[in-house]
């Protein structure tokens, strides 16, 4: 614990001080694709988003014909969201709803069209300059898979040796207490299973399976054009060393497949989950996959929001920024497996609207769970996170003709795009101006932050500096105006003189800005009042 609060203390004078330098753990740079630079990704649930045929289940052909909401390739348009990649939940053939234990990596779940279909999505996204980040499952398949249907069936397969097998139940259970040795329904032994009888770890001591699961990645890289993976639950994929979360043969693993996955595709990009600390997430730097998703840093934004404080708000960010290289981290609001961030904010879309500002100003790649960016409600079951995408007032949200596969939220009739699609106020504007903001703004890309002290413990306020770039962000989390609130630096964040701010967002006219004489900021208001919930970005010029 001391050493984590030395390490955070460091990562705030460097901040201050404009010199942040890595650690050795971050140390090692990996060569990161080019569109990254300012990007903000968009996670889609197929089932989910549109149907084209009016069976009720999300297709391949209802995303493709809906892309332009996501990105129509025009960098002056104000009518999508400008997202510059796609991650898609799982699309391999499957017996269950979600995806997540596949029955055939190489064929595109029957339900969403056919492979067909999936390249002609990837080629219709290419052409709007969106990449495509397909979820891929590495650590267990289906138990009705056949390379474990035949493993389980028959001791002299050679898939025997896919998953692991004890004669009698270990005495053992899984990272968080549970049962993990499920019994065998053919014979009297056990099989290893760390998320459910289901879904049967893979054993990546036996190299056919290693060198199974890159061909899967050629296959998608090389022959359905996808750009890239999302990594599920990635701290399991190996058993070694006593560890069955985070072993040492799970960072081998990893850093094999990303080496692999470069070979094929030099551009391809790989992001993990590591649903943990950022502790825990930083032994899976340097020379592994390319980002992780910021699970701290979300829960930080949202408590900070429900809390109407700023406190706390920029540690994580801070502690990943000086661990980190720039962007080596996924930062979100709330994907899949969590409540919705307007349900999380008591239903409040005012907080829903600060929430995403603070998402879309603060460093790292964002990724934005569909329906997010309109202010979707839902809490668990998991069914309930995942329903239908909101298009319209109509009848099942404008999904589909049909009957949904899952029933639409309540307020679909008042939250969705065509509600928000006209209204310069709304959730979905705040999130096109801002996604398409940080797409242009090299400081919102790619700059580091920058801590500012605000005489109101409501108020978040941060610099983010790329060179000479600079904007100045502000943002009122609480619920009443606040008058005359000042911020100051630690430090020395900018060369000393008078800088003029320009409103890039927030619609109001800052003050001009004193440097002194010793680089710090002192006593500055830069606005005489912060509306309720509200942020602003000033961008600043000598």
């Amino acid at each position: 614990m001391r050493a984590t609060k030395c390490a955070l203390v460091r990562a705030l004078k460097r901040a201050a001080l404009g010199s942040i330098v890595l650690s050795p753990v971050a140390g090692a740079q990996q060569s990161l694709p080019s569109w990254l630079h300012g990007a903000t990704c968009y996670e889609v649930f197929v089932r989910s988003f549109y149907d084209s045929d009016g069976d009720g289940i999300g297709d391949l052909e209802g995303l493709t014909a809906k892309l332009d909401y996501i990105n129509d390739g025009d960098p002056r348009s104000r009518r999508s969201l400008g997202a510059r990649c796609i991650w898609l939940m799982p699309i391999a053939e499957s017996p269950s709803y979600h995806g997540y234990d596949a029955t055939d990596y190489y064929r595109v779940e029957h339900d969403y069209g056919t492979n067909d279909d999936f390249k002609q999505f990837a080629a219709a996204a290419h052409k709007r300059g969106i990449r495509v980040l397909v979820d891929m499952v590495l650590n267990h398949t289906s138990s009705e898979h056949p390379w474990f249907q035949a493993a389980l069936r028959d001791t002299a397969s050679p898939y025997r040796a896919w998953y692991r097998w004890s004669a009698t139940k270990p005495n053992e259970k899984g990272p968080w207490g549970q049962e993990v040795w499920v019994k065998s329904p053919v014979r009297d032994e056990y099989y290893y299973a760390v998320f459910w009888s289901g879904m049967p770890d893979l054993n990546y001591e036996t190299s056919a399976v290693r060198e199974e699961v890159k061909k899967i990645a050629h296959f998608w890289l090389a022959e359905m054009g996808a750009d890239g993976f999302r990594l599920d639950a990635v701290p399991y994929l190996m058993e070694d060393g006593g560890r069955l979360a985070g072993s040492p043969g799970t960072h081998a693993l990893l850093h094999e497949y990303a080496t692999y996955v470069k070979s094929v595709r030099r551009d391809a990009y790989t992001v993990g989950e590591v649903y943990d600390s950022i502790g825990a997430q930083l032994p899976y730097y340097p020379e592994q996959l390319d980002s992780y998703f910021a699970f701290e840093m979300a829960d930080s934004i949202i408590a900070a929001v429900r809390g109407g404080s700023a406190k706390g708000l920029l540690a994580p960010v801070l502690r990943l920024q000086y661990d980190v290289p720039a962007n080596r981290w996924s930062s979100f609001l709330r994907n899949h497996d969590q409540p919705r961030t307007r349900t999380e904010l008591g239903g409040d879309m005012a907080r829903a609207r600060v929430a995403s500002f603070l998402l879309l100003t603060l460093p790292g790649v964002p990724f934005v769970y569909y329906g997010e960016e309109i202010g979707m409600t839902g809490t668990k079951p998991d069914e309930r996170i995942r329903t239908p995408m909101q298009w319209s007032g109509a009848p099942n949200g404008g999904f589909t003709p049909g009957k949904p596969w899952e029933a639409a939220q309540p307020d679909s009739l008042t939250t969705n795009v065509e509600v928000e699609d006209g209204d310069p106020l709304s959730l979905l504007s705040l999130n096109r101006t801002l996604i398409q903001l940080r797409a242009t703004n090299t400081a919102l890309a790619v700059g580091e932050l920058v801590p500012l002290t605000a005489s109101n413990d409501a108020v978040a306020a941060y610099l983010r500096r790329d060179a000479d770039h600079v904007v100045l962000v502000v943002a009122n989390l609480g619920n009443v105006v606040l008058r005359g609130v000042s911020l100051a630096s630690a430090l020395s964040p900018l060369p000393s003189g008078r800088w003029r701010l320009r409103g890039l967002f927030g619609g109001a006219a800052a003050a001009a800005l004193t440097v002194d004489a010793a680089g710090q900021i002192r006593n500055y208001i830069p606005l005489p009042t912060l509306a309720p919930l509200q942020g602003y970005v000033f961008e600043l010029g000598r």
